[in-house]
């Protein structure tokens, strides 16, 4: 492993032979000059394990990695952590025009708002939100895959079951969840949204 300085900051150069160990080792006590731009080159057969210690040397030291040259040498790109989840992919907003009824299912990689209820039987999941202008008395899945800051709005939330990211909230038979209610003549605004973890419903005025 050679490292030397540039016009344009650093340059470390991978040599066959190294290992993590070894590059790891000869960087531990090079931390001050791997604080700016470090251009890294692969020579001949690369440890993919050197070179994600050396990434690593260069975060850490405040550095930023710039181009690595590896001619006719593959070097396999790092895994992403495994607890790292990609955010949601940009999705349009479908707009559902009728009232849902028993049997119907409908899944939407974004969000969906529905205008008119969502009546007991009926079964929505969205990759987004789900916003239901009338009474939502179907079951709803807001932020399917696990996307946690998702939420489920409705005129009242009525419905026994609903989910948001890999949270679940089940009403008890013959009941409501938490604080719903299904009081059509004077219908409520509701939102639930996780609170740590807890499907937490909340009253709009």
């Amino acid at each position: 492993m050679k490292l030397r300085g540039t016009l344009g900051g650093m340059n470390l150069l991978l040599e066959p032979g190294d290992t993590a160990d070894s590059v790891h080792e000869s960087l531990a006590v090079r931390a001050d000059l791997l604080g700016t731009h470090v251009t890294l080159e692969v020579q001949g057969d690369a440890d993919p394990q050197a070179l994600e210690v050396a990434l690593a040397h260069i975060r850490a030291a405040g550095g930023t990695p710039g181009r690595i040259r590896a001619p006719r040498v593959t070097v396999t790109a790092p895994a992403p952590a495994p607890e790292a989840r990609p955010p949601l992919p940009p999705a349009r907003t479908v707009i559902v025009l009728n009232t849902l009824r028993a049997g119907f299912r409908g899944e939407y990689p974004g969000s969906v708002i529905v205008l008119g209820d969502v009546n007991p039987g009926a079964e929505i999941v969205a990759g987004g939100d789900v916003i239901v202008i009338g009474a939502l008395r179907g079951v709803a899945h807001a932020g399917s895959g696990g996307h946690s800051d998702a939420i489920v709005w409705a005129r009242p939330i009525a419905s026994t079951q609903i989910r948001i990211g890999d949270a679940v909230a089940r009403a008890p038979e013959g009941s409501s969840l938490n604080n719903m209610r299904h009081r059509d003549e004077q219908p409520t605004a509701e939102i639930a949204r996780l609170n740590a973890g807890v499907i937490q419903i909340d009253t709009q005025k």
